[in-house]
Parts: structure tokens; sequence; C-alpha cells
């Protein structure tokens, strides 16, 4: 999964961008679970699975509600 497909999943989920963060990161926020992440944002690249599951995890997003990582 790309850094673009993760960010338009999360903002239907109702998370939002922050800012920037280190490097090629960003910081996002879900209001319903007042959590913040750094998402990595590797342009073209895929983020490993893990990665994305470590980002639900601290968002406080269930797999259930994201739907399938590919």
């Amino acid at each position: 999964m790309r850094y673009r497909e993760l960010a338009r999943r999360l903002h239907r989920l109702g998370c939002e961008e922050l800012r920037s963060g280190k490097g090629s990161h960003r910081v996002w926020f879900n209001p319903a679970t007042g959590k913040v992440a750094s998402v990595p944002n590797w342009g073209s690249r895929d983020l490993a699975p893990g990665t994305v599951r470590a980002v639900l995890r601290e968002l406080g997003i269930s797999r259930k509600n994201f739907g399938p990582i590919r």
C-alpha cells in the first residue's frame, strides 16, 4: 500500500493530517480517539504491511473499520 492510498483511507475514517514531520514523514491525528501517529511518505514505494498495522494501532483504528491491507 502506498502513502497516497493510506492517506485517502485515513481521511475517509475522519483522521486529519496535522503537519509534516521529520524527513519524509507526516503527522496524522484521529479526533475520535485523540491519538497522533507519524506516517512515512515514501512516494511511489509501498509501505510494509507491518508499518500500516502499526499506524492503525497508534491512531486507535480497528482493522475491521480500515479494511484489507494490500
